[in-house]
């Protein structure tokens, strides 16, 4: 059925419980797991009146980030050892998160999405939108939600 399942991760307490869902559903049908983080991209200026974060500060604030996204990626990592998962991961810095998510999957030829919902309420999500239901809705890959 599925061969290779992006997981991707926010740190977030549901994203921790759906990373162990996927890899017991990939361990079930003999499939690989590739985690994914999307880190955010950092704009050089704050609004005000023209104030631009130096180059030293975006540099410290980018290897922060950075050391984060490993530090996620490295729970799947564990986890997948730990369940004889084969694993590989993939940080990137997308415009768009839901669009890293669609980009990650095919880079690294991924079969299906399996990812957290964070289940806020309608109103929230109608105003703020969901980077789960972007991802169901341009993604060409069966998404599997985790609630």
């Amino acid at each position: 059925m599925f061969t290779n399942i992006l997981i991707p991760t926010d740190g977030s307490a549901l994203s921790k419980r759906s990373i162990k869902a996927g890899i017991a559903l990939a361990k079930a049908l003999g499939a690989r797991v590739t985690g994914y983080y999307a880190m955010e991209a950092l704009q050089p200026y704050v609004f005000g009146d023209g104030y631009v974060i130096d180059r030293a500060t975006m540099d410290q604030l980018d290897k922060q980030a950075k050391a984060t996204a490993e530090k996620y990626l490295g729970e799947i990592e564990k986890l997948a050892a730990a369940a004889n998962v084969p694993y590989e991961g993939l940080i990137t810095k997308p415009g768009a998160s839901y669009q890293g998510i669609i980009d990650a999957a095919k880079k690294k030829k991924c079969d299906a999405i399996f990812m957290a919902s964070h289940g806020r309420g309608e109103v929230a999500t109608l105003l703020l939108g969901s980077v789960t239901q972007k991802v169901l809705s341009h993604s060409k890959l069966p998404v599997i939600v985790y609630r």
